[in-house]
């Protein structure tokens, strides 16, 4: 039945086990819901009416927003029934099905958010929806099957992650602090890999239970095919998301047809004296000794070409960056390419509209 039920899919369908907050709604009482959520909601109902609004009108598409955390924000059209097969994927992939509880704890003014409510109303999941708030467990003793969070909710809900079943973690990667401490959560976690053109994530890997002796890569869901460029850069095709391929600024390493590992983003790969650098796989290791937001970067360097260095958010201005760097060195996890040369703090580290650190205009706040 399950199986029939995909096969004939389609936007203009919602599924008769759809429930939103503990009710059964069909297209036309669930139009109804929607007008109420803009005239009569909260903020975030109102731009959950709005989305609905947008799903259930005779348009093909929808307008979204990129979340604009490696440029400027833009909006795409995105084909409604390539959101069907997406929702069809993550079913499939982390064996979702109808009649589950689910949990809408994101913002549905981005595509993460948009497409909970798409994964309830096709797969025929019992949705409740609360605040997305940074400890959206706070106050709820239910238990759901699945959920999708940002890695500051998954941190300020460690002790109640056990009410979740399945839970996808996306939006910026989690550091593996974080990653150490839920290696015991009950939870089946994992980490996502997508875009808003990708209509969220084409790949995942699991962030818990992992043997030490195992690298874990991201495996792609169903029906992506991945190759890459030139440049090493990952190349996305799924015809069933989007008509043309999809070619990344992603360095990744290609394991198999399925398989790939994320190595971070060609735009931040730093050319030091001949080295070629990642800064996501320092920031890796660096994230047992800061606690708080950084990232690595490089500035000009007479010598060098590009020097290394760290940026630390300090918004009580009481970090010790000479001992902070003395640590990292004492490490002993770092190669002399690796250490920073120096590291800098700034009060507040600039934002996209959904929480991402901006790192090109954050880098030129700074004054060096």
């Amino acid at each position: 039945m399950e199986q029939l039920t995909k096969m004939i899919s389609s936007f203009k369908n919602i599924h008769l086990k759809f429930k939103l907050d503990g009710n059964y709604f069909d297209r036309e009482a669930l139009k109804e819901v929607a007008y109420s959520f803009v005239k009569e909601g909260k903020p975030y109902e109102q731009t959950m009416g709005d989305f609905l609004i947008d799903w259930l009108d005779e348009k093909t598409y929808v307008i979204v927003s990129t979340s604009g955390s490696t440029g400027k924000p833009k909006q795409i059209l995105l084909d409604k029934q390539s959101m069907v097969h997406s929702a069809l994927a993550t079913g499939d992939f982390f064996g979702i099905k109808s009649g589950d509880t689910a949990l809408q704890c994101l913002p549905s003014n981005f595509i993460a958010g948009k497409m909970m409510l798409v994964r309830a109303m096709i797969l025929g999941l019992s949705l409740d929806l609360v605040a997305p708030t940074s400890n959206p467990l706070k106050n709820l003793q239910k238990k759901y099957d699945f959920c999708a969070m940002v890695p500051l909710q998954v941190e300020n809900s460690l002790e109640s992650l056990h009410q979740i079943n399945t839970l996808i973690v996306g939006g910026a990667p989690a550091s593996s602090a974080l990653i150490e401490r839920l290696q015991t959560v009950s939870t089946k976690i994992f980490a996502t890999y997508g875009m808003t053109e990708t209509i969220t994530h084409i790949a995942a890997k699991p962030l818990n239970h992992l043997s030490k002796e195992k690298t874990v890569n991201y495996q792609t869901l169903p029906n992506i095919h991945i190759d890459t460029d030139d440049r090493n850069c990952l190349i996305i095709d799924a015809p069933r998301l989007a008509k043309e391929k999809i070619i990344t600024n992603d360095v990744v390493e290609i394991i198999s047809q399925t398989e790939f590992n994320w190595l971070g983003r060609h735009d931040n790969v730093i050319n030091s004296g001949g080295i070629k650098l990642h800064p996501e796989q320092i920031e890796e290791k660096l994230s047992p000794f800061i606690n708080a937001r950084y990232f690595v970067t490089a500035i000009d360097d007479a010598q060098l070409g590009k020097k290394l260095i760290l940026l630390v958010e300090d918004t009580t201005q009481s970090i010790d960056t000479t001992q902070l760097l003395k640590t990292i060195k004492d490490a002993g996890k770092f190669s002399k390419f690796e250490i920073p040369k120096t590291i800098f703090t700034l009060e507040n580290f600039t934002e996209t509209n959904t929480g991402k650190v901006q790192r090109t205009k954050t880098l030129a706040s700074l004054r060096v």
